[in-house]
């Protein structure tokens, strides 16, 4: 079984490698967290991670709990979308996961999508990401029954034609889990918001 999973990871790293030299993908969260332009170094670097992990300690990631924010749900697994886009949640509740990333625990950055500001008021998984504060902790269990703990760095805010390469990788060699999501009025003519939120977090 554990070789198999190996075979899966290394095929799924060889993929992402080949797309990421035949395309300068930029990565973004359309109508929910905008534009979020990846570096191309950093992500060939996290897909060779796949192709020979040194330990997989965690699983796919299943629940997501933020007790600040009240946040108490499951997870999608999320990748590109035919239009070179990051895919997102198909609604309000749930979370996006990017797959061709780390899991939540392992080395390097996890990057997580949720909406903010659905529509007709319903209430999104995001909506109040923007209150978490440095020292706030976030968990996520996966299929194992394993939870991994996050403690809140900073919060930053970009806009929409901002680098924003560090959200997708790292090279400090520890694991760190990065939550996206949109801020500001809604904009029709658009289609999008002004602002871009990402919360940094680093594994306890």
């Amino acid at each position: 079984m554990q070789v198999k999973k190996i075979f899966q990871r290394t095929f799924l790293g060889v993929a992402v490698i080949g797309s990421l030299l035949f395309l300068s993908v930029i990565f973004f969260v359309p109508n929910m967290a905008g534009p979020i332009k990846t570096d191309l170094a950093l992500l060939v670097e996290n897909a060779i991670s796949l192709v020979v992990p040194e330990k997989v300690e965690y699983g796919l990631p299943v629940h997501l709990k933020i007790p600040n924010i009240n946040v108490d749900t499951a997870f999608e697994y999320v990748g590109v979308a035919p239009d070179g886009t990051m895919d997102i949640p198909k609604g309000p509740v749930n979370v996006g996961w990017f797959k061709f990333g780390p899991h939540p625990g392992e080395k390097g950055s996890a990057v997580i999508a949720g909406h903010f500001g659905w529509y007709n008021n319903i209430p999104a998984v995001f909506d109040d990401l923007y209150k978490l504060k440095k020292g706030d902790k976030i968990y996520v269990e996966d299929e194992k029954g394993q939870t991994a703990t996050f403690v809140v760095r900073e919060t930053a805010e970009y806009k929409p034609e901002a680098d924003t390469s560090n959200v997708f990788g790292s090279n400090d060699g520890k694991a760190h889990l990065n939550l996206i999501t949109c801020q500001g009025n809604w904009n029709t003519a658009s289609q999008s918001r002004p602002k871009r939120l990402v919360v940094f977090t680093d594994k306890e």
